[in-house]
């Protein structure tokens, strides 16, 4: 039974606390390197606000405050001034300048955080909430609106070693706002050139010398930018910090989102009429496909957790994160699955295009925790700060999704009202899958200025699917990371390391249920905070293989199935002065397929996914003279070319978007303006396959307004 799993994973570890107290009784440093972090603006903590463009420590890296970069992988932090300066409503948006990572492969879309990190798609696996895993499947997940987040990190490349089972391209932790102790007060409003507007509110405050609070929350609806699209939706995350003693602190958290509203257009579209024209042209970027009557979607979504920290002192201390979440998402629309009788293009004189009626009704139930404890020994000449945790996470949702052929609709002038046919159910299932792991980690400093990282995990997963389709199974999976670091004192740390992951795949065939994917990565890079400026510059280079990937047709799938990626991204986060920050980076892979059941498609590029991509935002505040308090801002995003075919004989062509900002701010209150895609440049983000490519977003503007007391 899971409860009785929990109780047993939390038992271990908080029984094994005793042992902290006999390390500290045998060491007597309390001054260790290890633990030294020197933070300006964030007070030394990975979850702590951070100062302009730069942060100095994270979580991400080791579940543990460490600076970035004793990490021995590739990490970005984005604080909350950087999402504003973006104007970001999700975390897609917020990430579009974050090297490695692809965001918004299908287009704009206003219920799900699209993500691809160094050719892996991590909208399943690698999103994570204060490090406790937002996993989805299918139509059943969880959607954090940024404007309750603190900070975005990005950890590139294999993580299982901390996380457990997730995507090995990299994941992104983001940071939820909490109680700082001090006085908040923010209204901010905004409207775009949609007529999509939003308030959201952002207050705490100590409500006594032990308890601090804090609540923050935004409502946002209108129309969209294709036709017939519109959405209400409203977030509210309350949060509550307790000093329950001098060394033991309680930080409660939770969330209520709801989203009602109809789909948008822009996607799942034919590659011919989008990404080339037909011979009657071009499918115009706004249409919208969908029945505006039947279309319809709907979020309920809850979340209650907490995380308990106590410190023992001398550097030993323990905590435990858990997360209860549910959500309830019903979904009806009408989507283009190619041209008249599913073909790849349209019949000679005719622009007909062919519409599946889908829906779905998917109930998520997730619970997530993590405990651990970290302090620090001498042996020696070695300088030893341990972690030791379990986690539990059992993800169940009980999902119906039905489908049916719809009536076929004229891409050019299309005529809505026609009855549809009931969509008949093919999936009727309640899904369950329980993981267990325990990890360790021992960070090793030696030899004034090396750090040694060595991690190792050991995983457990049970699935259960009950209806149709039905399997059961579990599998048990090691996982391990090995770093090496050398920090020399001029700011430079090269670092390299190796390490294992898996990712458990839900589904079986006739060999019985599905092995998780697994594979391994090499890291080598470079890494620099100077002490002349304030910022952090980052090179690194990878080597990273997923094995056990399923291929062939859906009701026939083994796995067999091999990819490999590998690539060199850079990053450049840098607080020029007070006035000038800049942001710039840059990623070029080579992703291939090295095996799989179809022999043709061996040494070819798997689709959506673009080998190159660069990115640079610059933003000047006035600080004296007659512009004092203006902000002047601008970036450039360059997105390289991908196939929409694994085959790769169809290809989406590369496209290079602009982006800008100007502001106003004085005493306390300002106004911005932000315009994204200047040019309105009209390009498809996207194609999986040749029956399904996306628009990518056309030029938005937002223009929002905030005010403080």
């Amino acid at each position: 039974m899971p409860n009785d799993r929990t109780t047993l994973a939390l038992a271990l570890v908080f029984a094994a606390l005793p042992l902290a107290d006999a390390a500290r009784a045998q060491s007597t440093t309390t001054d260790v390197a290890l633990d030294e972090i020197v933070v300006h603006g964030e007070g030394g903590s990975g979850t702590a606000p951070v100062n302009g463009y730069v942060a100095r420590a994270t979580t991400a890296g080791a579940k543990t405050d460490l600076p970035i970069e004793k990490v021995p992988q590739s990490v970005s932090v984005m604080g909350r001034e950087e999402i504003d300066a973006r104007a970001a409503d999700k975390v897609d948006e917020a990430l579009r300048y974050t090297p490695g990572v692809f965001t918004q492969p299908f287009g704009a879309d206003g219920d799900t955080n699209w993500l691809f990190i160094r050719g892996f798609q991590a909208t399943q696996s690698g999103i994570y909430l204060d490090g406790l895993q937002n996993y989805s499947y299918a139509f059943g997940g969880f959607l954090i609106d940024s404007n309750d987040l603190e900070r975005i990190e990005t950890l590139r490349g294999a993580s299982s070693v901390l996380y457990g089972g997730s995507n090995p391209g990299g994941l992104v932790n983001m940071v939820s706002k909490r109680p700082t102790g001090e006085r908040i007060r923010k209204i901010e409003t905004g409207i775009d050139n949609n007529g999509n507007a939003s308030l959201g509110f952002d207050v705490g405050d100590r409500l006594s010398d032990t308890v601090a609070a804090r609540v923050s929350g935004r409502i946002a609806g209108g129309d969209g930018s294709t036709d017939f699209e519109e959405d209400f939706r409203g977030t509210v995350s309350p949060s509550l910090t307790i000093d329950l003693s001098d060394t033991t602190e309680l930080t409660v958290l939770a969330n209520y989102t709801h989203l009602d509203g109809v789909h948008n257009g822009g996607a799942f579209l034919p590659y011919v009429g989008t990404v080339v024209s037909a011979p009657f042209g071009t499918i115009d970027r706004d249409a919208n496909f969908t029945e505006p009557g039947i279309d319809d979607y709907s979020r309920e979504q809850g979340a209650l957790g907490y995380e308990l920290k106590h410190d023992f002192g001398n550097g030993w201390k323990a905590t435990q994160a858990t997360r209860l979440a549910y959500s309830d998402v019903e979904e009806a629309s009408l989507y283009p699955y190619g041209y008249s009788g599913f073909a790849a293009s349209p019949a000679a004189g005719t622009d007909t295009l062919t519409r599946i009626n889908f829906a779905h009704h998917s109930k998520t139930f997730a619970i997530n925790t993590d405990s651990r404890i970290e302090g620090s020994v001498d042996t020696g000449p070695l300088e030893h700060k341990l972690l030791l945790g379990t986690d539990y996470r059992l993800f169940d949702l009980d999902q119906m999704q039905a489908s049916s052929s719809g009536t076929d609709i004229s891409a050019t002038n299309p005529v809505y009202g026609s009855a549809q046919p009931t969509p008949v159910p093919y999936i009727d299932q309640t899904l369950r899958q329980h993981q267990l792991g325990f990890y360790a980690q021992d960070q090793i400093g030696f030899g004034d200025g090396w750090l040694a990282t060595l991690n190792g995990r050991y995983d457990h997963v049970w699935t259960d699917a009950v209806g149709t389709p039905a399997y059961s199974g579990d599998q048990g999976e090691w996982s391990g990371r090995a770093g090496l670091a050398y920090e020399f004192d001029n700011g430079l740390t090269p670092y390299a390391s190796v390490s294992t992951f898996f990712a458990p795949v839900l589904g079986a065939n006739g060999s019985g249920v599905f092995v998780p994917e697994s594979g391994h990565q090499y890291e080598a890079g470079l890494k620099y905070r100077p002490d002349w400026i304030d910022g952090l510059f980052t090179l690194s280079l990878f080597d990273l293989t997923k094995q056990n990937v399923l291929t062939g047709p859906w009701n026939a799938q083994s796995q067999i199935g091999e990819v490999n990626s590998k690539g060199v991204e850079l990053e450049a986060k840098v607080n020029l002065t007070e006035n000038w920050k800049l942001t710039a980076s840059a990623a070029v892979m080579d992703v291939d397929i090295t095996e799989d059941a179809d022999a043709s498609i061996v040494g070819k590029t798997p689709y959506v996914i673009p080998e190159a991509m660069a990115s640079a935002w610059l933003d000047y505040t006035f600080s004296t003279g007659a512009f004092e308090g203006f902000t002047v801002g601008g970036g450039l995003r360059y997105v390289g070319s991908s196939w929409a075919d694994n085959e790769n004989t169809l290809k989406v062509p590369d496209v290079l978007l602009a982006d800008a900002r100007i502001g106003y701010s004085r005493d306390n209150w300002g106004i911005d303006l932000n315009v994204n895609n200047i040019l309105d440049t009209d390009y498809v983000a996207s194609c999986q396959t040749a029956y399904s490519c996306g628009y990518g977003e056309g030029r938005v503007i937002k223009l929002t307004g905030h005010f403080s007391w």
